[in-house]
């Protein structure tokens, strides 16, 4: 099973949620080329939604050349160049930087005072807090 995590409370559309997910498996090397995905209804089965949902993430995800599909073997991780990698990472990265300053900005945080928050929080994790 894989290791995907949705929200239905999130207001990001489940697919686009997995989408993201597989994406960061795949450019992390979590999932490596040629690794079989599960098919269409087992994924759908393992996160309770529609075959639907799945079905329009993996046909996303192979325009995109994430994954293959082979007519009658299965769907498989795709061959991706490291430039497209880091532009996944990084894009990925940068989102969440993004909605965490939003939400900090909700919070009527001034610029100075997300830095020290974000210098904390960073020097905590590197301790191993």
């Amino acid at each position: 099973m894989l290791p995907i995590r949705i929200s239905k409370d999130s207001r990001e559309p489940i697919y686009h949620q997995i989408e993201k997910q597989l994406k960061a498996l795949i450019a992390g090397g979590h999932l490596a080329a040629g690794t079989p995905l599960p098919s269409i209804r087992v994924l759908s089965k393992d996160l309770e939604i529609s075959v639907i949902t799945i079905r329009r993430t993996y046909q996303d995800l192979e325009a995109q050349g994430f994954i293959q599909t082979v007519h009658g073997k299965g769907t498989f991780v795709a061959e991706i160049n490291n430039n497209t990698k880091q532009e996944v990472m990084t894009t990925s990265v940068q989102e969440e930087f993004e909605r965490a300053i939003r939400n900090a900005m909700d919070y009527d945080y001034t610029a100075n005072e997300i830095k020290i928050v974000f210098e904390e929080t960073l020097k905590m994790l590197e301790k191993g807090e």
